[in-house]
């Protein structure tokens, strides 16, 4: 079974070293949050990030997967900040006591849009770098590996933690476990189901901390990367200038009054 959501492909994207793509999404994030703007999320998704899910081949992928997450977070928010919004004057529609204003819909478009930009940009983080690469690439840099290992452990706990329960559910159907029936049925089912995948995580960590532990992983000598993970002056500059735009982006807003 696959512990990562890695979409090993070919693509120019998937061979960019994997700390230059990290800072790219950081730098993203920073300039999204950093603009009050919703109109910058959108530029930002239209101008960049479809433009590299297409390069890099997992645009299905990382729809599909967006979708799924994106779709009751949006839904919610519309509803809640439409029907709740204090500062809402402007009613678009009413009914009865629930009013929709235009002040509390753009204000939900604001926030989505920066949501949106956080899912789809770390979503093609994680199908375009694969974890190791991103530990040898940190660690080269410099980062202990400790840290090294925590920011890379991240792109594959969702997909591990999906992969135990779906064993899990396996092996409780295997024993003639039946899902059929309505959904408050399926759910007092799947209760029982949640203490083995609790359990196991916290097995797998005692596992992984047991491994760690015999490859001298809290070592403080100087490591050398196994498969080095390739880098080019053009990247380093570009590293760089990710950084400065997102200096850029939080000084903006102060600069033009927006905050």
């Amino acid at each position: 079974m696959s512990s990562t959501l890695f979409d090993n492909r070919k693509s120019v994207i998937h061979r960019l070293n994997p700390v230059t793509k990290l800072i790219a999404l950081l730098a993203i994030i920073v300039t999204v949050f950093a603009i009050p703007l919703w109109w910058v999320a959108g530029l930002i998704i239209v101008l960049v990030v479809v433009p590299a899910a297409v390069i890099s081949g997992s645009g299905g992928r990382l729809l599909s997967l967006s979708l799924r997450i994106l779709l009751p977070i949006m839904l919610v928010l519309f509803i809640v900040q439409g029907l709740t919004f204090p500062g809402g004057k402007t009613i678009i529609w009413q009914w009865g006591i629930i009013d929709v204003t235009s002040e509390g819909l753009l204000f939900a478009l604001g926030i989505g849009s920066r949501i949106i930009v956080l899912v789809l940009a770390s979503i093609l983080l994680v199908l375009t770098t694969h974890p190791g690469d991103l530990m040898s690439a940190l660690t080269e840099r410099g980062m202990s590996p400790k840290f090294a290992y925590i920011i890379s452990s991240t792109l594959q706990l969702i997909p591990a933690f999906k992969d135990r329960a779906d064993s899990i559910l396996l092996a409780q159907q295997a024993r003639g476990l039946s899902l059929k029936g309505n959904p408050l049925r399926r759910i007092k089912i799947m209760l029982p189901l949640l203490s083995p995948l609790v359990l196991g995580m916290f097995t797998d960590v005692e596992e992984r901390s047991t491994a760690m532990e015999a490859r001298a992983f809290g070592s403080t000598a100087r490591r050398t990367s196994l498969i080095p993970v390739a880098d080019s002056m053009v990247q380093r500059i570009a590293r760089w200038l990710f950084i400065v735009l997102a200096l850029a982006a939080v000084a903006t807003p102060i600069l033009l009054g927006l905050l």
